[in-house]
């Protein structure tokens, strides 16, 4: 199989390991959403909401559950878990392209670093002294590998990733453009006797590990009392903030524009929503989701689904509303007072 020529069904199929009920032999060429899916491609239902443009669409081939599949029009692929089989068919489509191993003879690489076997290195990318970097990594055009790095093996910087010192990358992990890994952390201290902040120097690393990848923009900062540590599996979001001292477990997801201080933990298998704010030395256990623009003031120490903040009203309600938080104190107070009285009348009433 190759992209060039496209697939069979049957072919793909046998790729996802899931039953095929219509044509083996249907030429597949691209995938596409139910709506735009034209002649050659293959589409997927894993949204209910979907169903209604299934019996219009004009894909060759659907992905779908065996319910579903009762009234697909087009060929199908029986799957148990629709979207699952949908991540896995993407990298067959996949068109970033892939260079062969080579070291740009504009790259900059320390005598004393160690570089694998089939390793692309592009133009004006500098390594370190002695940084390693494994078999089958990529380092793209403009990346910075520091001193005493590691990049794992199959791992790919995209252009313009910089890794500061003692920063090191786990096997087959992606890291996107503008990602800065192991600046300092943000640590200083008011020397009272000058009236300046004193800097807390950041002395130890950034460790991350096997299959993580982490979205454009994102910075993750050193320790200064311990390595920050991001587990197997993760997964960051464009512009996430990852604070010093920070673990964060195996196989959490955090979207995009949350903000994590340091030293806080963060368990793993974990979703949090965008924007969402965790203030510094909290622990978050195993399995807890965040919701979208909430802010993490306390640890979460029992598993399940968090939120804080208001729901999205109409600014006319919300302006009344805003006025009505600002007497809750004094209701608050009413209230226990009118409790304290009806609990003394009660009491009187059971003298009698």
């Amino acid at each position: 199989m190759t992209a060039d020529t496209g697939y069979t069904l049957g072919e793909i199929a046998a790729y996802l390991e899931l039953e095929c009920t219509g044509d083996p032999a249907v030429e597949i060429s691209g995938i596409a959403n139910l709506q735009e899916a034209q002649a050659g491609q293959l589409s997927f239902l894993f949204d209910p909401s979907y169903r209604k443009h299934l019996l219009n669409t004009k894909a060759s081939a659907v992905v779908l559950s065996r319910q579903d599949a009762q009234n697909c029009p087009a060929e199908r692929i029986i799957a148990d878990d629709p979207r699952l089989a949908f991540a896995r068919l993407t990298k067959l489509f996949d068109p970033a392209p892939m260079p062969e191993p080579e070291i740009n003879k504009s790259a900059e690489i320390s005598s004393t670093a160690l570089v694998g076997e089939n390793v692309y290195i592009g133009p004006h990318a500098v390594v370190d002294e002695q940084a390693i970097i494994e078999s089958g990594a990529i380092i793209g055009a403009g990346c910075v590998v520091g001193a005493r790095c590691r990049v794992g093996k199959n791992t790919r910087l995209w252009p313009n990733v910089t890794l500061y010192h003692d920063v090191a990358l786990g096997d087959d992990t992606i890291i996107h453009s503008g990602v800065v890994i192991g600046a300092d952390g943000f640590g200083f201290t008011l020397d009272r006797s000058s009236g300046r902040m004193q800097k807390i120097h950041q002395v130890y690393g950034v460790s991350i590990g096997s299959d993580v990848e982490i979205g454009a923009g994102t910075t993750i900062d050193r320790g200064a009392l311990n390595d920050t540590v991001i587990g197997n599996g993760v997964k960051l979001d464009n512009q996430v903030q990852v604070g010093h001292g920070t673990i964060i477990g195996d196989h959490t997801v955090i979207s995009g524009c949350s903000a994590i201080a340091g030293s806080v933990r963060i368990g793993s298998y974990c979703l949090i929503g965008g924007a969402v704010g965790i203030i510094n030395n909290l622990e978050v256990t195993d399995r807890v989701e965040i919701t979208a623009m909430t802010l993490v003031s306390q640890s979460i120490l029992k598993s399940g689904r968090y939120s804080s903040g208001t729901g999205l009203l109409p600014s006319g309600l919300w302006k009344r509303s805003i006025v009505g938080f600002r007497k809750l104190d004094g209701i608050i107070k009413q209230l226990r007072n009118l409790e304290g009285r009806i609990s003394k009348l009660d009491h009187g009433k059971q003298k009698k």
